[in-house]
Order: C-alpha cells, then structure tokens, then sequence
C-alpha cells in the first residue's frame, strides 16, 4: 500500500508525456502513488466534492498541475476551490498572482528586485501615457497583464503607435494600460528554473534575426548558457517572493543601466525537450529529483483542514 496519493494534471507535448513517467517511478521510490491525468476540464463538483475521472480530488495529499497550454478559466476556478482542502503545486495564490505580469512586477520593486521600469495606467489617460514615453527616450512594450508566450506583446516608437494602441484597447474593452521601458538588450535572455527555493536549470534563447522577442513560440532558439552569481541570486529571490514552489524564471541585461533585470515568472517551466537534450541542456533528471523532494516534504509536512486551509498539527 502507498503510503500516500497524489493528482497531476501534466503536458504530454515536447517530450512531456515521458517526463510523466519518470516522476511517476521516482514518486514510487518513496512509497507515494501518483494518479496522472487529473484535467479538472473533466471534472464536476457537487455535494462537497469535486470529481475527475472517479477521483475525489479532496482525498488526495497534493494536486500538482503542470499545463499551462490547455489551462482554462473553468479548470482555474476548480483550481482555487480545490487549493482550499488540497495542497497544490503551486498554490492558487502563487499561480494568480504570477499570471499578473502587473501584480508580479510590483510586489518585485516594492522588494527590490530589479525589473523593466513600468507604469499601469486607465487606457484613456493619453497624458500619462505621454509622459512616461517621453521618460523613457520614446520607446516602450505594451504587455497584456495575463497571457505566455510573447502573445500580445507590441512594441511602441511612436505617437502614432500609442493612439493605435488605446483605440485597440478601447474596441476590445481594456480598461487598462500596462507598459514597459523598452530594454537595450542584446536579444538574448536567461531563463533559470527554480524548485523549492533552488536553481534547477538554467538556459537562454534568442532572438531570431529582425526580431527582439526571445520566446521560442515568436521563432526565438534555446542556446546553451552558464547562470553567474547575478542571475541565480535574482531568479531565486523572485521565486521565493512570489510564493512559487516551481518557477521559470526570464531575466534580461540591460545594457544602457548594466544591470541585469527580471523580465517574467513563469509558474509552469517547461521541461528540456528530446531536441534539446540533444545539444546539452540536461537538467531535467535533477529537475524531477528536486521536484520529488518538494512533493515528499508536502505532503508530510503539511495536513489541511478542509474547511478553513489550514495546516494541522
């Protein structure tokens, strides 16, 4: 008999799908059954329990999700509920409040970790929005708060750009404005995985030419890179801050301040590809021992009282 059960809900693209199955025999070392394709898409709630393919998810030690491509508002909204009666890697609070690239980058300066400069405005105040161009030498980056993957994300040079920019923002019932300082960079950028608080993986990716957006889904490559004192230090700070259990973090240098800056969190890193084991990113094997760690330390170290979350002696 295992002396405990866990849920996860993983992706199966890109090598995903046998990441799975390595967790799943590392977490049957230590006695712990784990019970995969836990999609809350599938489950329905009612009389004091959700259900997801016969499973009472409330009976479980731990629910780990790990899709963020499929993740869908009703699978979010299960999600809260269930962190109320479940631990949850990682916990709803941490997962909704890195979702917010504002809420993210806010609660880092007010700490002191370095970021793009930044201003959240109404989308009708074209004053302020003046304003902090005209700081920042005339170029910015529009971001939609939520979202991965570089969608949405539009450079600004100009007037012209901005006044098309909030009458997108208009037509599409944003009543927000979120922008960066446009970062002098060399279009390549850092991304450092962090589990438990440690650095598990780091990597970089590129840019393709005529492009500054290094994310792999806009055409960027993963190139292979050393993490120096600099990056850990400051990828490992904001995981902690914002209450990650797993993180990926992206940071960027900033050649016109010279300092290196956190771009995004991101509260589901991927695991390295075949394609990219291939040419060397080989971190994946510590990844899962770190993350079996972490589940293990959980679930003995944490008893939730199903009505108010918390933890019991």
């Amino acid at each position: 008999m295992p002396a405990h059960t866990i849920g996860l809900w993983m992706y199966h693209n890109g090598g995903g799908a046998a990441i799975e199955q390595q967790l799943a025999a590392a977490l049957k070392d230590r006695n712990i059954e784990m019970i995969s394709g836990l999609n809350l898409y599938h489950a329905t709630a009612q009389n004091g329990s959700i259900m997801c393919h016969g499973v009472r998810m409330e009976s479980l030690d731990l629910y780990l999700s790990y899709n963020a491509g499929q993740q869908s508002t009703y699978q979010v909204y299960l999600y809260k509920m269930l962190n109320k009666s479940v631990p949850c890697i990682n916990s709803f609070e941490a997962f909704s409040l890195t979702e917010d690239k504002f809420q993210t980058t806010h609660l880092f300066n007010q700490h002191g970790i370095k970021t793009a400069d930044y201003q959240l405005c109404h989308q009708g105040n074209m004053a302020a929005v003046k304003r902090v161009l005209k700081s920042w030498g005339g170029r910015a980056v529009y971001k939609p708060t939520s979202g991965w993957g570089g969608q949405g994300i539009i450079k600004i040079e100009s007037e012209a750009a901005v006044g098309s920019l909030l009458q997108m923002l208009s037509d599409t019932n944003t009543d927000h404005c979120y922008l960066e300082r446009f970062i002098d960079s060399d279009r390549t950028d850092y991304r450092i995985d962090v589990v438990d608080g440690q650095m598990v993986g780091c990597y970089g990716r590129k840019a393709p030419p005529n492009e500054w957006k290094t994310n792999v889904t806009n055409g960027g490559s993963i190139m292979l890179r050393e993490a120096n004192d600099q990056v850990v230090n400051l990828a490992t700070r904001a995981a902690i801050l914002s209450g990650l259990d797993i993180a990926g973090v992206d940071l960027i240098y900033d050649r016109e301040h010279q300092q290196y800056v956190v771009l995004e969190v991101n509260g589901i890193p991927a695991f390295a590809t075949p394609e990219q084991e291939s040419i060397g990113l080989d971190f994946n094997a510590f990844k899962i021992d770190k993350m079996v760690e972490l589940i293990e330390r959980k679930i003995q170290g944490n008893h939730y009282d199903c009505v108010f979350n918390q933890k019991v002696a």
